[in-house]
C-alpha cells in the first residue's frame, strides 16, 4: 500500500527486524499529536474511532481493554508513556481461541507535522498466521482515527457485528 501523507490511507509494511516480523504504519492526521494521542488514551474518544468500550488505566502497568464488537475484546498493560509524543502497550486476545496463546506489543509514536500530525504505528510478536487479519484491522482503524481525530464522525463501524470475529486472524471474515 502507498504512503499517502496528507490522508487516511496508512502506509503498510512488514519488515524483519532482527527477526521478527512486524506490522508498520504512517498516517498523516490533520489534528495537533495531543489531540491524536488522546484518542488512544480517552476511552470516549477512542471509541470514537475503534470498539464498543474501553477501559482505560492510563499509568505505566496500568491495564487497558477494548470491546471490539461485543464478542472479542483485546487487553493489556501499558509499557511506556510519553504523554502527547509514544505510547508501548501489549496486545493480547481473551477469547478462548486465542487466550494466552501470545502477548504482542504495540508501539505508537506521535510526530507534530506542521497543523497536524505523523502518527506511526509498529505491532511486534504477533504470529505470522494473525498478520493478514490484523493488518486489514489497522488500516481500517487508523482510517477511521484519521477522521475522528479531526472531528468527522467515522460513521458506523462496518466491523463492529459478532458476526466478524476479529481474535481469529482476518477481521473481514
Amino acid at each position: 500500500m502507498a504512503n499517502d501523507p496528507d490522508g487516511a490511507t496508512p502506509a503498510q509494511r512488514r519488515v524483519d527486524a532482527g527477526g521478527e516480523p512486524a506490522l508498520e504504519y504512517t498516517i498523516r492526521v490533520a489534528a495537533p499529536a495531543r489531540t491524536v494521542f488522546e484518542h488512544f488514551t480517552d476511552p470516549r474518544l477512542m471509541t470514537r474511532w475503534i470498539g464498543r468500550h474501553a477501559a482505560l488505566d492510563v499509568r505505566p502497568g496500568g491495564a487497558w481493554s477494548l470491546d471490539v464488537n461485543g464478542v472479542d475484546t483485546v487487553t493489556g498493560s501499558y509499557l511506556v508513556i510519553e504523554p502527547f509524543s509514544r505510547l508501548v502497550f501489549t496486545w493480547s486476545w481473551t477469547s478462548r481461541a486465542r487466550q494466552g496463546e501470545f502477548a504482542s506489543v504495540v508501539e505508537v509514536t506521535f510526530s507534530e507535522d506542521g497543523d497536524g500530525t505523523i502518527v506511526r504505528l509498529r505491532h511486534t510478536g504477533l504470529p505470522r498466521e494473525l498478520h493478514d487479519g490484523h493488518d486489514e484491522g489497522w488500516q481500517h482503524y487508523l482510517a477511521r482515527l484519521t477522521a475522528a481525530a479531526t472531528g468527522d464522525t467515522a460513521g458506523p463501524d462496518p466491523l463492529d457485528t459478532p458476526a466478524i470475529r476479529h481474535d481469529r486472524g482476518r477481521a473481514a471474515g
